[in-house]
């Protein structure tokens, strides 16, 4: 069974962070990363004579799970991983963590215990990398990153910046150019690459081998570098460490700086002890000549000046630094001033707030083109500070985002509130004096909604308010004049419609119906095309470049649609993408069209497996359910509703007779059994009372007894209808459970004889296809909706006139004066 990548992600990350206890995640990353390490590369050695890792005797996996409860578990890990770091010149990088720690680890037992249920995650079957890797997607290297991101996320405010946001890193990736490339073998540089994922993702833009180069201070982030390199088939990357790249760089060419054709970074942000160990007025390299030396307390431009010295003369970079590197004065506007003059700034992205692991603040995206420089008019600034999802304490980019971005800033796209291209006349007016704050540019702010005085004094829906709505009048172009009504007031207008049809209006109006038919077609259209190609998925493909594939084209399809933002489809289909159709994607890369259906076994607290049932991870047990048992399943759907109508009528009985006096009042539980025994007590109490009544020749105690007696016999009654239903309800029950057995055992046996046609058809029109095209139909009722919504809104809003108001008003008061005045008070 192939590794399910999202099964993957989140059950290491569940396990390690379980048994992490009070150590820093920023620590305990050293740890668990390292044990991913060796895990794989054992696991790949094993199938892989030519592996990229050779494991000697002693330096395996497998010689770790041999330690497990033992005493000198924590000592002995650290052997391991020094013969296999021995072996394979890694010394410094796969051994910083130290296993036999008892101030991090524990003593003793704790430490037993810990390292023990460490490797016994990593032990999981699930987690055999021996053949669970499709063609082009690394999906180890992919697991690795998100631990990361999970430590960075746990790490808190001062140690999280070891790792750059992918989403942001994929921005920087797409925007520097890398994938346009002339050069043979590019080369790429990260000044401060903490552990390697912005290297890497631009590195993933190109198709050609890239020469990687990086300089970390840290060494423990810089080992983890390294081994991401090696477990995303980057093995020859440089990463130097343990040192500052400002006081001193270690990549140099003749007594230089050596540059490169793309530079990539994020700094640490505004750090105050930048020019530690280095001269910068005597600054062998010339970094600051002919800019200025930045502030002795804030190094944003030291790293941004190395970074532009750094890149050959046709050479492009981005560099991630807070918003104040744009407006800041002093010494930061003069260096900024000749940044601009010489026209080497190529564009300014926004971000929002909130997005990076090691601070809140707002930061921005500045990226650098030398090789363009003498024909550059002007900087393209991208305000995309407005586009995000919260994802826990952090913010996060969308796939939306994160597209809408690159399609804006490539194509060099000017969009309202969004984007333009300011000419650089514009930024050295005396008005603007080389700020380059985002906001003197662009405009982001939305439209305030002004209250209109008048239709509040007198009534009646401003025209204005209308005719703002025009986006949806060029579709809808009658559905207005059948929504309103001019007014006697001029420039006012009034609601047609009662404000509970406004919706019913739009959804049957036959220009909404036309609309939302032609945009049927082109999903449709989309459709056709897209499980034509999903359908020919072979064994060996890379996921990746199916969903890329399949996201432009419909990306493609909903350009210049009205009403619908293209960006909006797209998400969707992102979204689902990450939620299920990857993993789709990543067990056909490796296993095929094969639906196998598996039990599921959880342990028990005694460590023994419990059997849950079984599934099937390609096609679930509901889509052949749906294609081959419709029949099934509605006897059970039929059976389900009488049962839940029986246990309707029961707890109505129930409630009916459970007050005080109640003939369950009576009864400590409500169950057959106390019901039970409480009507032989009625029983015998009936038996007695009537035995009394023939014995008795009294006529008034007569009547008494057979009052009691009816009594009786009503809740008996009563009781014994509750008896009947629950009777009626477990046996309703049994025929239910014996029908879903009985449906269990046909679809799984309905398994086997699956062809492939008919599996491709379960997945790709079933599976896949279904929930997008629902996804994506949810954007048409969201235009209706938000049109309906501001209609009401409109309408409520000046509903009231003032005058009338008034006048209720005073009739109220009234009311109150009458009602004061025969209570003895007097209103004054």
């Amino acid at each position: 069974m192939a590794i399910k990548k999202s099964e993957l992600y989140s059950s290491i990350w569940a396990g390690c962070d379980a048994l992490r206890g009070g150590m820093d995640p920023s620590t305990y990353k050293d740890y668990v990363l390292a044990l991913l390490f060796v895990k794989y590369v054992s696991d790949k050695a094993t199938v892989d004579p030519n592996a990229l890792i050779e494991v000697p005797r002693g330096g395996s996996f497998k010689d770790m799970v041999a330690l497990k409860g033992k005493k000198e578990i924590g000592d002995g890990i650290n052997k391991i991983i020094g013969k296999l770091a021995q072996a394979n010149d890694l010394k410094g990088v796969i051994d910083v963590a130290d296993f036999n720690d008892e101030d991090k680890l524990g003593k003793g037992k704790e430490m037993i215990d810990r390292l023990t249920d460490l490797i016994s995650i990593f032990e999981n079957p699930a987690l055999d990398f021996r053949k669970n890797r499709a063609s082009g997607d690394d999906i180890l290297g992919d697991a690795y990153e998100y631990l990361m991101m999970h430590f960075a996320t746990e790490s808190g405010k001062s140690k999280g910046q070891f790792y750059t946001p992918a989403e942001v890193s994929r921005v920087i990736a797409c925007v520097i150019g890398i994938k346009e490339s002339s050069k043979r073998t590019p080369t790429i540089y990260d000044p401060t690459c903490g552990s390697g994922s912005l290297l890497l993702k631009a590195v993933d833009e190109s198709e050609k081998k890239v020469s990687i180069y990086g300089q970390e201070k840290d060494v423990a982030t810089a080992a983890l570098a390294k081994m991401n390199m090696i477990l995303h088939n980057q093995d020859m990357a440089e990463i130097a460490r343990g040192q500052s790249t400002l006081s001193n760089p270690q990549f140099e060419e003749k007594d230089d700086l050596k540059t490169f054709d793309f530079v990539v970074a994020n700094p640490p942000f505004s750090l105050a002890n930048w020019s530690n160990g280095l001269n910068p007025s005597d600054d062998q390299y010339n970094r600051f000549s002919g800019y200025g030396i930045p502030p002795e307390k804030n190094g944003d431009y030291a790293f941004l000046l190395h970074i532009v010295r750094s890149l050959k003369s046709t050479g492009k970079g981005a560099c991630i630094l807070p918003h104040g590197v744009l407006f800041r004065g002093g010494a930061e506007g003069q260096i900024r001033k000749s940044l601009i003059e010489k026209k080497y700034i190529k564009g300014i992205i926004g971000l929002p707030t909130n997005l990076f692991y090691g601070t809140g603040i707002p930061a921005c995206i500045i990226v650098i083109d030398k090789e363009n420089a003498d024909a550059r008019k002007g900087i393209f600034m991208v305000d995309a500070s407005k586009g995000f999802m919260k994802d826990g304490n952090k913010n996060r980019l969308r796939e939306q985002d994160i597209h809408k971005i690159v399609d804006v800033f490539n194509k060099q796209l000017e969009v309202l509130k969004y984007s333009r291209l300011v000419k650089f006349s514009e930024i050295s007016d005396e008005k603007n004096d080389y700020n380059l704050n985002i906001p003197r540019y662009i405009d982001g702010q939305e439209a305030e909604d002004i209250q209109d005085i008048d239709a509040h004094l007198n009534g009646g829906i401003p025209d204005a308010d209308i005719v703002a709505l025009e986006k949806y009048w060029k579709v809808y172009p009658t559905l207005k004049n059948d929504l309103f009504t001019k007014s006697k007031r001029p420039n006012y207008s009034s609601l047609k419609v009662a404000a509970d049809k406004i919706n019913a209006t739009i959804f049957n109006h036959k220009e909404f119906v036309t609309f939302s038919a032609a945009m049927n077609i082109v999903f449709a259209d989309w459709k056709k095309r897209n499980t034509k190609l999903l359908k020919e998925i072979k064994v060996g493909v890379k996921p990746k470049q199916i969903i890329f594939q399949i996201s432009e084209d419909i990306l493609k399809s909903y350009t210049s649609k009205e009403l619908l933002d293209k960006y909006d489809i797209y998400q969707h289909l992102m979204n689902y993408w990450h939620e299920a159709m990857q993993d789709d994607l990543y067990l056909i890369a490796v296993d095929g069209w094969k639906a196998e259906p598996y039990r599921i076994l959880v342990k028990n607290k005694q460590g023994k497996d419990v059997d849950k049932g079984w599934t099937c991870d390609l096609v679930p047990p509901r889509l052949v359910i749906d294609r081959f048992f419709e029949k099934e399943k509605k006897a059970i759907e039929t059976l389900e509703a009488e049962r839940e109508a029986l246990t309707a009528e029961i707890e109505a009985l129930v409630e009916e007779h459970s007050g005080e006096e109640g003939y369950f009042s009576a009864l400590d539980k409500v169950n057959k059994a106390s019901v039970q025994k409480r009507v032989k007590e009625l029983e015998k109490a009936e038996v007695k009372t009537e035995y009394k009544i023939a014995a008795e020749p009294k006529i008034k105690y007569k009547a008494k007894a057979v009052a009691e007696v009816e009594e009786l016999e009503s809740e008996i009654d009563v009781l014994r209808k509750y008896l009947d239903l629950t009777e009626a309800e477990s046996e309703g029950k049994t025929i239910l459970n014996d029908a879903i057995a009985d449906l269990d055992r046909k679809v799984l046996a309905r398994y086997k004889p699956l062809t492939e046609v008919e599996i491709k058809s379960l997945v790709v029109d079933d599976k896949w296809m279904g929930v997008i095209e629902k996804n994506i139909r949810t954007e048409m009722e969201r235009v209706s909706q938000a049109l309906t919504h501001r209609i009401k809104e409109l309408a409520e809003r000046y509903e009231m006139p003032l005058p009338k108001l008034s006048y209720e008003v005073g009739e109220m008061e009234l009311k109150v004066k009458e009602h004061l005045k025969k209570m003895g008070f007097v209103w004054k």
